[in-house]
C-alpha cells in the first residue's frame, strides 16, 4: 500500500540511507527480513509512492488501449527491511484473449500470488550448480562433455560449464522442442546434439539451452531430478514454502497466456514457456513458481554472502563468483555465473558494476543491490491474456528508479541537481560532485579563464562516491545522450550560484 502522509513529514527528520555511501562486503550473516517502512529504512516515501502509483497505473489502458498487466505484487527491502508489500489488480482477469471475466469471476492479486517466475529459474539452477562445485562433483572450467559425453558433438566439444552460466557457449538462443520432437526423451537429445550458431567463446548468446543443459549436469552428477536439487539446496533450507515447480496451490497462481498453440487455452498453475511445458514442468530456463516474500529471502540469501537465518546453502567466495563479471570482452553483457550484472534496461536507477538480477518473460523482475544492500521486485502477469500488448521494461524501471531514488543523495550543505539536458550550473566556490548517470550522459566541468569558459573535466561517474572540485568559479554542464536515467547529477556550493535546467535537491 502507499506510505501515508505522516511517514514523508517523518522522513525529513530522520537520518536517511545513502545512495553515495556504498556498502563494502556482504550484510551481517544474520540479517533477516523484517515488516518495516520507509521511514524506519531511513528511506524517502516519496520516490517509492511515486513508482507504486506507476505500477497501479499500468493496469490500466495504455496508448494501444491495452493495460500492461493485469496485476502485479511489488516489494522493496532495504538492510533487511521490507518497506513496502504492495498489490495491484486481478491474477485472473481474462477468459481468452480479449474478453475479460465477469465481476464475480475475477480474482484479485494477493501478496502472496504465486508467480511463474519464468527466466528467473535461470538463478535458481545456477545456484543448483555452484553447489555442485562445492561439493567437488563439478568444476566449472571443465568441458560440458565431461559430465555429458553426448554433448560433446558438433563443435561443442570444447565448451565449458562457465560458458553455460555465462551465455557464452555459442549455443542459439532456442528450439521449439515441444513441436518439433514428440516426447522427453527425444527433446533433451535435441539439446544434446545442437550445433553451436556461433564458435563457443566469442560471442555473448542468450539462450535457455544453457540451462537446460545445466539442469542436465546436476541430474548427471548429483543422482538428483533438478526440481529435487533446488528443493533440498535452496528452497528447503531457507523455508521458502510457496517456492518449486509445479504448484499445488493451482488457486493461488496469477494466470498467463490464453494459449492457441499449442493449444491449452488460459495458463494457469503451469509453467508458461512452451519447451518447459513440454519437459513436464522442470527445466533448467523456466519452470520455477514463486512469491514476492520468497524471492526476496533469496535475495537477502545473496546480499548475506550465501546464508539465511542460520542456514547457509552457499559459501561466501561462491557468491562472490556469481556476483562477478566474466563478460568483460562483451561490456554490455555482464555476467556472472548465473546472474546478470549492471543490467540499465531493467535495473535502472539501481544498476550499478555489483547490482546482479535477472528477469523472466511472464513479467517479473528481481534485482539486488549489493552496494545498498537492497532488494527490488516486480511480480506482474504480463502475458496474461497476450504477450503481444507491449514491453513490460518501462515498468521493471520504475520499481528500480523508485527504490533508488529513495536512498539519499545528500551532503552537509546545499546541493543542486541537473534537471534539463543542457542546463548550466555556475558557482564561485564548488565542493563536490556527484555523478550516476547512464551510459553516454556527462558532466562537463568549465572554468572561466577571464574571457571565456574552457572544458577542464567531463564525468561520467563517480562511483556512487562525492568527489571534490576545484574551489575556483566554475560551470557545470550536463548533458544526456540516451534513453535510460541513474540516480543523476548533484553539485555541492557554497556561495552565489546561477542555475538554468538545475534545482536544489532536498535529498
Amino acid at each position: 500500500m502507499l506510505i501515508p502522509a505522516l511517514a514523508v513529514a517523518l522522513v525529513t527528520a530522520a537520518m536517511p540511507g545513502h545512495f553515495d555511501q556504498p556498502q563494502d562486503g556482504f550484510a551481517p550473516a544474520w540479517t533477516t527480513l523484517r515488516q518495516s517502512n520507509p521511514y524506519w529504512a531511513h528511506l524517502d516515501p516519496e520516490p517509492i509512492n511515486a513508482a507504486l502509483r506507476q505500477v497501479r497505473d499500468f493496469t490500466k489502458p495504455q496508448a494501444n488501449g491495452k493495460p500492461l498487466f493485469a496485476g502485479a505484487v511489488t516489494m522493496y527491502v532495504h538492510d533487511g527491511k521490507i518497506v513496502t508489500h504492495d498489490r495491484t489488480g486481478y491474477a485472473v482477469l481474462y477468459q481468452d484473449q480479449q474478453t475479460q471475466l465477469p465481476e464475480a469471476d475475477r480474482v484479485p492479486m494477493r501478496q502472496d500470488t504465486i508467480f511463474d517466475l519464468a527466466s528467473i529459474s535461470k538463478l535458481f539452477t545456477s545456484i543448483a550448480v555452484i553447489q555442485q562445485v562445492e561439493q567437488g562433483r563439478v568444476s566449472i572450467d571443465e568441458k560440458v562433455a565431461h559430465y555429458l559425453p553426448e554433448f560433446g558433438v558438433n563443435g561443442k566439444e570444447n565448451i565449458t560449464v562457465k560458458q553455460l552460466l555465462t551465455h557464452t557457449s555459442g549455443l542459439e538462443p532456442f528450439i521449439p522442442l515441444w513441436k518439433l520432437y514428440p516426447d522427453v526423451p527425444s527433446r533433451i537429445k535435441a539439446v544434446m546434439d545442437v550445433k553451436p550458431k556461433s564458435t563457443p567463446g566469442t560471442t555473448y548468446v542468450y539462450s535457455d539451452l544453457n540451462l537446460i543443459t545445466l539442469g542436465e549436469i546436476i541430474h548427471r552428477v548429483s543422482g538428483k531430478k533438478l526440481d529435487e536439487a533446488v528443493k533440498d539446496g535452496i528452497t528447503r533450507p531457507l523455508g521458502m514454502k510457496d517456492t518449486g515447480y509445479n504448484p499445488k496451490a493451482k488457486d493461488r497462481t496469477a494466470a498467463t497466456e490464453f494459449q492457441v498453440a499449442p493449444p491449452r487455452g488460459i495458463v494457469r498453475g503451469e509453467v508458461h514457456d512452451e519447451n518447459s511445458w513440454s519437459l513436464g514442468g522442470v527445466a533448467g530456463h523456466a519452470g520455477v513458481f514463486g512469491t514476492a516474500r520468497d524471492l526476496a529471502v533469496l535475495g537477502q540469501t545473496i546480499l548475506n554472502g550465501g546464508t539465511y537465518n542460520g542456514r547457509r546453502i552457499l559459501k561466501e567466495h561462491s557468491v562472490e563468483l556469481m556476483l562477478t563479471n566474466f563478460n568483460q570482452q562483451f561490456p554490455d553483457n555482464a555476467h556472472g555465473l548465473g546472474f546478470e550484472l549492471n543490467q540499465r534496461w531493467y535495473m535502472g536507477a539501481l544498476s550499478a558494476p555489483g547490482t546482479a538480477g535477472h528477469t523472466g518473460y511472464t513479467g517479473t523482475s528481481f534485482v539486488i543491490d549489493k552496494a545498498s544492500r537492497s532488494i527490488a521486485i516486480l511480480l506482474s502477469n504480463r502475458v496474461h491474456p497476450s504477450r503481444d500488448w507491449g514491453s513490460v521494461n518501462p515498468a521493471r524501471r520504475a520499481v528500480a528508479d523508485g527504490l533508488a531514488n529513495a536512498l539519499a543523495v545528500k551532503t552537509s550543505g546545499k546541493q543542486w541537481r541537473a534537471t534539463t539536458s543542457g542546463g548550466t550550473l555556475t558557482t564561485d566556490r564548488p565542493v563536490e560532485v556527484f555523478v550516476d548517470v547512464d551510459k553516454g550522459d556527462k558532466l562537463t566541468i568549465q572554468h572561466w579563464d577571464g574571457t571565456a569558459w574552457q572544458d577542464v573535466r567531463t564525468i561520467t561517474s563517480t562511483n556512487r562516491r562525492w568527489v571534490p572540485t576545484e574551489a575556483v568559479k566554475t560551470r557545470f554542464v550536463y548533458t544526456k545522450a540516451d534513453l535510460y536515467n541513474g540516480r543523476g547529477v548533484y553539485v555541492h556550493a557554497r556561495g552565489d550560484v546561477t542555475a538554468e535546467g538545475w534545482s536544489v535537491a532536498r535529498r
